[in-house]
């Protein structure tokens, strides 16, 4: 787990070991050149060993500390800031980062060959698990986001053809389901993941003629069955206002020619062209 670093402000260090080897050569020059000298190569191994903990530190950024190998702790403190001497010292960003996965290509829920690609938003919330739990955290996240995205496609079907059932295609499902499955998959690495979406969904080459056939059959039909249903809700409402007002009285057969001649008015794909009878209606 993360914890704070010892830290001091930089600039106070290097005025203080400053005002150190100006004090160390006053006092040390009532004693002769001797002693003068044993004072600069005191002071001189002193700023060499302090000189080691002075660290810079940018926004968003952050320095994770070990001494001798054991983690002593983080700095994010923006600025010129002086640690342990003798430590070393990994940056570790912590500015939001994002990446596209590369184009998969892999069988959905159905069977079907698809290609997809996702982008992910994340930033890195643990500067110690990230630098210590995982060899590379980058890799990693790259590595399970790709394991993610294909889950998700073997998960789903490219088209949901029953209802209630989610398809890769519904987007804010799909990547609320991604974004979840990624954040478990990166806790281990010390990374919060604050978005993830899909950028490409395709079927494969070698189906997708196919496919877009069976799509224009499906909307085909689904046009059709709302230009049949309007239809017959205009066919009744012509019925029964010639009914109510009287204008004219029609028998069964004449109501089902009715009926007839106005649903292939309404319904066909092509412009009608009118008849008109000249003689008598029965005639």
């Amino acid at each position: 787990m993360e914890r704070r670093a010892f830290r001091a402000n930089g600039f106070a260090v290097l005025a203080g070991l400053l005002a150190l080897g100006i004090a160390a050569a006053a006092a040390a020059q009532a004693g002769g050149m001797v002693l003068l000298s044993i004072a600069g190569i005191v002071w001189g191994v002193i700023a060499v060993v302090v000189a080691t903990g002075f660290v810079v530190i940018n926004p968003n950024e952050a320095k994770v500390v070990q001494f001798l190998g054991r983690y002593v702790g983080s700095v994010s403190d923006a600025g010129f800031l002086w640690v342990l001497p003798f430590t070393t010292k990994r940056r570790i960003t912590l500015r939001v980062r994002n990446f596209e996965t590369a184009k998969l290509k892999v069988n959905d829920a159905d069977g079907n060959p698809v290609e997809i690609a996702a982008v992910v938003v994340y930033k890195v919330i643990d500067t110690a698990t990230a630098a210590f739990s995982v060899d590379d955290y980058e890799e990693y996240v790259a590595i399970q986001s790709e394991a993610a995205v294909r889950h998700l496609a073997t998960s789903h079907p490219y088209d949901a053809h029953e209802e209630g059932r989610t398809s890769l295609r519904d987007g804010a499902e799909v990547a609320a389901e991604l974004t979840t499955e990624l954040s478990d998959r990166t806790h281990l690495a010390g990374v919060e993941v604050l978005e993830a979406r899909i950028t490409h969904l395709a079927y494969a080459p070698e189906i997708a003629q196919a496919m877009l056939v069976r799509q224009q059959a499906t909307q085909v039909v689904a046009a059709r069955t709302q230009i049949v249903a309007g239809a017959v809700g205009m066919v009744q409402l012509a019925l029964t206002r010639l009914a109510e007002e009287g204008v004219v009285e029609l028998d069964e057969e004449r109501k089902a020619q009715m009926v007839s001649n106005l649903l292939v008015v309404l319904c066909g794909d092509r412009a009608t062209q009118p008849v008109v009878n000249a003689g008598s209606l029965y005639g």
